[in-house]
């Protein structure tokens, strides 16, 4: 456990001088006070960074409402069929025994091939998907007849091919469909979100304290403005879809740097950080919210201070974010927030991990603890 210093970085102020003013997929000023995206394509074609395409199906999420879309089409389909029970129970076990492995090798050949089918054409693209969904349909009909070989005929492949493409046309539409309807809910949260961290207030304190530590210790006032210059270099520029969680875990502390500069012994800080976890995906832009919020809610309205422990560690196969601070002692000290930080970190969480990712808040007698957990790339 330890205690991070003020970072200094000599490039930080020279990186976000000569860094290009816009990128396709950035945020760029519009010159009236307002921001606007550059470059957003719509899915099924070409696709830029930071963009959620159709073809995103490596997510638990994906795969569960795949499978229950095709099983739950062939429940009904069995039930339209089938004369009695039992006949029902026998159509529905093959028919899931055929629908199961088309369904997971169709989703792992475009999750394995993502980037090859988002330069194709959209025509091309619906011939590929729908041509694999028939072979995945055909592949899987055979997979199901094999257990029975020598009891039963060979299955005919035209059905199950004809099905398979059908399946994969309508989930390949609703794909697409996801995938223009996170746009605008990523736009507005992206927005929202830095609208939320930039508070002129923490301009206006940190630059108060570069002053006063000009005369007192330039290198140290040096040292706050590069910390700020990389703070805002990240909020303005940075247009990737995912960083890592090391990334962001070296943006919260310049931050906290900044804020120990102001508050003195009375912000004590404990990182307590495992390399493992440090390589996950995050969304960028993720923690310095939370640490933010830690400071406004848990230091600044108490008297005597307060303390904030961010902590990482892997467990179960997925990495633990947890980012603790202690609640000052009078209730009514603390200021009452609109809880805009919060919903939007669990909103980008959503949209980048589906429900492979957990964002969970709790009061714990003298200390609010957020928690998230998301998957380690494998």
């Amino acid at each position: 456990m330890s205690t991070r210093p003020t970072a200094h970085l000599s490039a930080g102020l020279q990186d976000a001088r000569e860094r290009p003013p816009s990128r396709p997929g950035e945020l760029r000023s519009t010159g009236f006070g307002t921001t606007a995206f550059d470059g957003l394509a719509v899915p099924g074609s070409s696709t830029r960074p930071g963009q959620i395409s159709a073809f995103d199906v490596c997510h638990v999420g994906v795969v569960l409402r795949a499978l229950l879309f095709v099983h739950g089409l062939l429940l009904v389909g069995v039930l339209f069929a089938a004369s009695t029970w039992s006949d029902c129970v026998t159509l529905f076990a093959f028919g899931a025994g055929s629908a199961l492995p088309a369904v997971l090798l169709w989703l792992l050949v475009l999750c394995g091939g993502k980037k090859l089918f988002v330069g194709l054409p959209l025509p091309a693209q619906w011939t590929a998907v729908i041509g694999l969904g028939a072979l995945c349909g055909a592949a899987g009909s055979l997979l199901a007849w094999m257990p029975l070989a020598g009891r039963a005929a060979v299955p005919g492949w035209l059905g199950p091919a004809a099905a398979g493409g059908a399946i994969a046309a309508m989930l390949f539409q609703w794909l697409r469909l996801r995938a223009l309807a996170t746009l605008p809910a990523e736009t507005t949260a992206r927005l929202a979100e830095l609208q939320s961290r930039i508070r002129p207030h923490f301009l206006f304190n940190t630059l108060n304290s570069a002053l006063t530590l000009v005369r007192l210790d330039p290198a140290r006032a040096e040292g706050v403005l590069e910390d700020l210059a990389e703070l805002f270099r990240v909020a303005i520029s940075d247009s990737v879809e995912s960083v890592s969680l090391a990334d962001e875990i070296e943006l919260a502390q310049r931050y906290l740097a900044i804020e120990q500069i102001r508050f003195g012994d009375r912000l004590r800080v404990t990182w307590e950080l495992d390399a493992d976890a440090s390589v996950a995906r995050v969304p960028p832009l993720l923690l310095q919210p939370l640490v933010e919020n830690a400071v406004r809610h848990g230091i600044e309205p108490a008297d005597e201070g307060g303390w904030i422990r961010v902590r990482t560690r892997v467990k179960l196969g997925r990495a633990l974010i947890a980012i603790s601070n202690s609640v000052p002692a009078a209730s009514a000290a603390a200021r009452p927030g609109n809880g805009m930080a919060l919903r939007n970190v669990r909103e980008r969480l959503r949209l980048m991990h589906d429900v492979a990712g957990q964002f969970g808040t709790r009061l714990e007698h003298d200390a609010y603890r957020v928690q998230i957990m998301v998957p380690l790339p494998s």
